[in-house]
């Protein structure tokens, strides 16, 4: 994934301010399904807020394999609560190029 420059962060941090919670990291920690609900938000949502609510020890150590796993960008990290950004593809272009494939 590009790195992103600095207006681009900030304007995604601001983004971030405003969402709430998608996801909760509980008990359960960072299983299959867990994974699978992240990759399933950030294919829906791009901007993805996590909130720790287990583990809370923990977030710096997991924050990176969160990060790995998910091929995702670190937006920020405060407190309990990580935000992660994937950018989709779009769906607009990909329909160009297969209604003409030059």
């Amino acid at each position: 994934m590009s790195k992103l420059s600095g207006p681009q962060l900030r304007a995604l941090k601001a983004r971030a301010q405003r969402l709430e919670p998608i996801l909760r990291i509980g008990k359960a920690g960072l299983s299959d399904a867990f994974f699978a609900a992240l990759e399933t938000a950030l294919d829906q949502h791009e901007l993805v807020k996590l909130k720790f609510e287990a583990f809370k020890d923990q977030k710096k150590g997991l924050t990176p394999q969160l990060v790995e796993r998910s091929r995702s960008q670190l937006i920020l990290r405060v407190g309990n609560v990580a935000v992660l950004y994937r950018r989709r593809p779009h769906p607009a272009a990909d329909d160009a190029t297969a209604a003409n494939p030059s």
